[in-house]
């Protein structure tokens, strides 16, 4: 067995352990949504031992660079001469200083522009196929879209000459890695996009080893050194060619490209099978999650004995340390447990409360009270609620209320723009404002302040209230923050008023259980209106039950914390280990 296959095998726990990472836009990464942290830096690994030449033994039979690179000079020579390549402006002598290593016997230190050229430029004036940096699969490095285009169509970047073999590498956010072999003779001929640099490796030297060159850690590095702009990074042409590459012998090529084509096959096996155990975990602590929900409200599953609910929960409960083992699942289970709160399945149900019915009445008596003094408008009658809405059973002193009952929803207003401060009486909330922590859930301070005036003071948001966004793609974050103090909020945002006789913090979790971007009733533009949020249909528990959920669901909420605080320390650590066994690789 290789050492690198040893490498692989033993360590198979670490290298797979580290969990799924989102990607953000930017980052070495192949441009993949999510990888497996300890995989990535597998296939990194497999990349760097190649063009170090650690990753297949060296046979001295092999013809040397040194004599590979004079055969090199000779062909080019030859096609300039022939006039099929134009001949290069004189490249700096390597100094020891730029090698970045050692390198093995028989191999070489050279430029790219030594070992490969381009084929010139043109203006279609005939249909062709065109390669956009868009049409790059940039996980196998293949031309996997390109595109059949008219002359009088083709865009001003359509000028690039490519053949088959030659390797085309995007200049323009080179972190995507947007690198691919021409694999196959298109037809018609192909025309690449100025975003690449083109590479035609001289003397039928393998392209997927100047693929596996330019995917590797030691070329991204280098990129990473010389290339300019932050929030668009790129590479000229200039920095490009200038750029070492270790040049092995062209049969040792061809045994790396076979070696690390067998590796990165096996990444992929062990990709797809950690793939398929997250979704098949996630499918089961959905599947398990939703017994909580579907089980008879007899009693609650969390608090005391009972059938049904109490059978799943110690079914979950039997199996947590292998359930909840993911940030993913640990935020599944917080879901849960707000869909049990308003089910009132999470704490017992006390027969000496006040029932919700005379809490609905109170709260009917408040709102014409406020409606008679003209501090609230009266809002238009909803029909009934219906069996056939209310999607579960309540427990015996619950009741179910239409939202414009209980609550007054309003949307925010505008000011003037010379009326915004950067201080004042009032803070003026916009949907920016609203991007804090998942636990900083109240909003307490803003970007702008304003000093109403007395009109303007009728659109002021009282305390107790929750606000979020009402349009645009933001609707899709689900933001939902508390208002503890009279604050004002733009047009995009909406309002709900809690009255004092409702928990603000128990209707907060029950907002919290909504995806407010399915009540989206917008076309091009996301939206959310008043008719979208009046008539949704809200489990009103009695006040003193309410106030136990609350303390109930801020105390499990609070451990769900810790154990994602730890999930995320353990994922750190696996993500060390795997460095650790990346840098004791190349050591």
């Amino acid at each position: 067995m290789s050492a690198i296959h040893q490498l692989l095998t033993d360590h198979i726990d670490i290298w797979t352990a580290a969990d799924i990472e989102k990607k953000s836009g930017r980052g070495r990464s192949s441009g993949n949504a999510a990888s497996v942290y300890g995989i990535r830096k597998l296939r990194e690994l497999i990349l760097e031992l190649a063009v170090r030449g650690k990753l297949v033994p060296q046979d001295p039979n092999d013809e040397p660079a040194s004599e590979l690179l004079k055969r090199i000079q000779a062909e080019k020579a030859k096609l300039i001469a022939e006039g099929k390549i134009k001949k290069g402006k004189p490249l700096t002598p390597i100094t020891d200083d730029e090698k970045p290593f050692d390198l093995p016997q028989g191999w070489g230190w050279t430029r790219v522009a030594h070992v490969g050229h381009d084929w010139g430029q043109k203006t279609p004036d005939s249909d062709f196929t065109y390669i956009e940096v868009s049409a790059i699969d940039s996980k196998s490095g293949v031309v996997s879209s390109p595109e059949l285009v008219k002359p009088e169509d083709a865009p001003s970047r359509a000028r690039k000459i490519v053949k088959k073999d030659t390797v085309i590498y995007s200049t323009v956010r080179p972190y995507l890695l947007n690198i691919a072999v021409i694999e196959q003779d298109f037809s018609p001929d192909p025309v690449a996009s100025t975003a690449f640099a083109i590479v035609h490796p001289f003397c039928s030297m393998p392209s997927r080893y100047f693929l596996c060159f330019f995917r590797s850690p030691v070329f991204v590095r280098y990129v990473e050194s010389v290339q300019m702009g932050i929030a668009y990074p790129a590479i000229n042409d200039a920095q490009f060619f200038s750029g070492l590459i270790p040049l092995p012998p062209v049969a040792e090529q061809h045994r790396i490209v076979a070696k690390v084509d067998e590796l990165m096959a096996l990444c992929d096996q062990l990709e797809t099978q950690h793939s398929n155990a997250a979704e098949a975990h996630e499918k089961l602590v959905s599947h398990l999650l939703g017994t909580l929900t579907q089980s008879p409200n007899t009693d609650s599953p969390l608090c005391k004995r009972g059938a049904g609910g109490d059978l799943d929960w110690q079914r979950i409960a039997a199996h947590f340390d292998t359930l909840f083992t993911t940030e993913a699942s640990i935020d599944a289970l917080k879901q849960t447990l707000l869909q049990l709160a308003v089910m009132g399945k999470l704490v017992p149900q006390d027969p000496n409360d006040e029932p919700a019915s005379e809490l609905l009445k109170r709260i009917r008596a408040e709102k014409a009270k406020l409606i008679a003094e003209g501090k609230i408008k009266k809002s238009k009658s909803l029909p009934p609620i219906t069996n056939e809405e209310k999607p579960f059973e309540l427990p015996l002193g619950w009741e179910w209320a239409r939202v414009e009952q209980l609550f007054e929803v309003t949307s925010g207003g505008s000011f003037d723009i010379s009326s915004e401060k950067d201080s004042g009486e009032y803070i003026y909330v916009k949907v920016g404002d609203m991007n804090v922590s998942e636990n900083e859930t109240v909003i307490t301070t803003s970007s702008r302040f304003v000093n109403p005036s007395e009109k303007e003071l009728r659109g002021i948001i009282p305390a107790n209230s929750i606000i979020f966004p009402k349009r645009g793609g933001a609707i899709a974050t689900n933001k939902k923050r508390l208002v503890t103090s009279e604050i004002f909020v733009d047009l995009n945002i909406m309002a709900i008023t809690v009255p004092k006789s409702v928990s603000l913090i128990y209707t907060f979790q029950w907002l919290r259980g909504i995806d407010l971007a399915q009540l989206n009733t917008g076309t091009s533009v996301p939206q959310i209106n008043h008719k979208d949020i009046e008539p949704l249909i809200f489990p009103l528990p009695p006040l003193a039950e309410q106030h136990r959920i609350v303390a109930k669901v801020d105390e499990l909420m609070a451990i769900c914390d810790q154990l994602k605080a730890r999930i995320a320390e353990a994922n750190q650590l696996q993500q060390k280990l795997a460095d650790a066994l990346v840098e004791q690789a190349l050591s």
